[in-house]
């Protein structure tokens, strides 16, 4: 076995651990920090909303900056490292800090380093795997993800039974730990920089010259990419109020069984997740991208109306399974989609920090949308607010997102030959 192979093989395995500790990490207290302020600190649900959606946006100004800085850097690792150092700290200081602008300042924190992740693990895996392979490594990385995130909820929700909400602090320092483990154990020499970034394999064009990346004006310019810009906040716009808005109605319930019902809700999203990305790595390039974008989009009205059926908690948490469904199939395709658009511009991490931002515009309104109107009008129209949002979403891609796999069996990275212009992408 030649010592390529052994380096990919090594990479690959690094990969799949970083994914599966990472999965905890990366959104550092997550919908638990909508209980824990619900339930120990008595915070009311529209404060709750204002902060979520105030680190959501220090998140948000992070995100473009964030994938510039990912497609010029080539210490991918160090600076995986340092999210994850700076998230948990933001993190673990909550308990000591819990009035209204330090819990602000530390969640702003934790959510402008944790937008590092998403576009660094994307880039390493385009660099180890190449372009032919990039669908399948995404949906790999998207399966270990979701069991690193319901094996950590499981982990949670049994010892928040027995030990109390604060249990989900000490969780997340031992995920830190294994994952940083993970992150140095990557080869760095797996790791192709100039095809991490969208270009050439090795940054050369066929007939050997320096391949340079696109202007920054092919985020603007490229009309499919601003398309799927609005698609995707719109449907994060709708999505990401959904779980809080359930753990606050357990929560609400049965204080003492809060957290267990939040984790038990996690899990059940993140065990349908695991089967929804691998279905998306199987079957994606056959179906069509777009198509499997479309039915995360649809999954989000059934599951708000269904919400409003019962609150009942089995019921609820069976409804939560949609939501494994649906975000299964958009972080595995998101990143494919991006590499699609921005094949051979080197722009590709600055163009998912860019569409990261506009998502991330989406999930920070969603939470200041659904508790106010939680609190004016109650918990079932907030829930259909949030899902007649998807629809909109849901029509746009239908009528204006063009389908962007390529039919091309070469390995994208390798001849421009193969491939459309981008300038005729744009056109699209």
């Amino acid at each position: 076995m030649s010592s390529d192979s052994k380096s990919g093989q090594r990479a690959n395995r690094a990969l799949d651990a970083a994914n599966f500790f990472l999965a905890d990490v990366r959104d550092g207290l997550g919908p638990y920090l909508a209980v824990y302020l619900l339930t120990e600190q008595k915070w009311d649900e529209a404060s709750i909303g204002v902060v979520m959606s105030i680190a959501g946006f220090a998140g948000l100004v992070a995100q473009t900056p964030v994938g510039a800085l990912v497609d010029a850097t080539r210490a991918k690792r160090l600076v995986m490292v340092c999210a994850a150092l700076i998230v948990t700290c933001a993190s673990l200081i909550l308990p000591l800090c819990a009035g209204f602008w330090p819990v602000v300042l530390s969640q702003s924190i934790a959510h402008a380093a944790g937008v590092i992740f998403p576009p660094t693990i994307a880039a390493v895996s385009l660099g180890v795997a190449g372009h032919r392979a990039f669908t399948a490594r995404v949906g790999r990385n998207e399966s270990f993800n979701h069991a690193g995130n319901a094996a950590a909820a499981t982990v949670a929700g049994g010892a928040a039974y027995f030990f109390g909400p604060q249990v989900v602090f000490y969780v997340l320092g031992v995920m830190t730990i294994a994952s940083l483990t993970s992150v140095l154990a990557l080869p760095e020499d797996a790791i192709d920089h100039d095809l991490a970034r969208g270009l050439q394999k090795h940054g050369r064009n066929p007939d050997g010259a320096r391949e340079q990346p696109a202007g920054l004006g092919i985020l603007l310019t490229c009309r499919p990419l601003l398309v799927f810009a609005v698609c995707v906040t719109l449907f994060h716009l709708s999505n990401a109020a959904m779980l809080p808005l359930v753990g606050q109605k357990l929560a609400l319930q049965d204080k003492n069984l809060g957290t267990s019902m939040m984790s038990a809700c996690i899990v059940a999203a993140q065990i349908m997740m695991v089967p929804m990305a691998m279905l998306v790595a199987a079957r994606a390039d056959r179906w069509g991208h777009k198509s499997f974008f479309l039915a995360a989009l649809l999954i989000l009205p059934l599951r708000g109306a269904l919400y409003t059926l019962s609150d009942n908690r089995n019921w609820l948490l069976a409804v939560q399974l949609l939501d494994g469904i649906g975000a299964g199939i958009l972080g595995a395709i998101f990143p494919v989609i991006v590499a699609d658009l921005m094949r051979n511009t080197g722009r590709f991490n600055v163009a998912q920090g860019a569409i990261i931002t506009a998502q991330s515009v989406g999930a920070a309104l969603s939470t200041t949308l659904a508790g106010f109107v939680v609190v004016e009008v109650g918990y079932s129209a907030a829930f259909l607010t949030l899902g007649a949002v998807a629809g909109v979403g849901f029509a746009v891609c239908w009528f204006a997102l063009p389908e962007t796999r390529v039919h091309s069996g070469s390995d994208l990275g390798q001849t421009a030959k193969t491939i459309p212009p981008t300038s005729s992408i744009a056109a699209g």
